[in-house]
């Protein structure tokens, strides 16, 4: 599918959201190569990409802002502020947490700052827990097989 094709279909799936949309992970890797106006903004605590893994793209296109802090899990009161600093208004923005939960609160609170292409990445990078309470099985950015590097 082209960029257009893959953002008219997260704009459809995404139309009932108060953000741009939603892709699947696959999409979001699709995306990412087709241009650097596409930026995937990792919202995870530093901790969780240090210690579980990060998505392997260019620097350029991988942005770190944390949603939350680490430790402890408090909001992050300067999200909107480092947003600002490494994000253009125009660029498409794909957030990404553990499994979809903070990214989509990442892309309401981006398109309330002006972000007209905020978007959430379905599943995040570790997708749902399985019936053992393990990740990284279930769903996100590391079971569809797309390019990480670990821990």
């Amino acid at each position: 599918m082209t960029k257009e094709q893959i953002l008219t279909a997260a704009r459809q799936r995404g139309a009932d959201q108060p953000y741009a949309g939603a892709v699947t992970p696959q999409e979001a890797f699709d995306l990412l190569q087709s241009g650097p106006d596409v930026k995937l903004v990792d919202v995870r605590t530093n901790a969780e990409r240090d210690w579980v893994g990060r998505v392997a793209i260019g620097q350029a296109q991988h942005l770190a802002v944390q949603w939350a802090t680490y430790p402890g899990g408090a909001p992050n009161p300067d999200f909107g502020a480092q947003l600002e600093q490494v994000a253009d208004k125009d660029d498409v923005l794909l957030f990404l947490c553990r499994s979809g939960v903070r990214s989509r609160h990442s892309a309401r609170v981006a398109t309330e700052l002006g972000y007209a292409n905020a978007f959430d990445i379905l599943e995040g990078f570790e997708g749902d827990r399985d019936g053992d309470g393990h990740r990284k099985t279930i769903g996100g950015w590391c079971t569809a097989g797309l390019p990480w590097v670990g821990a």
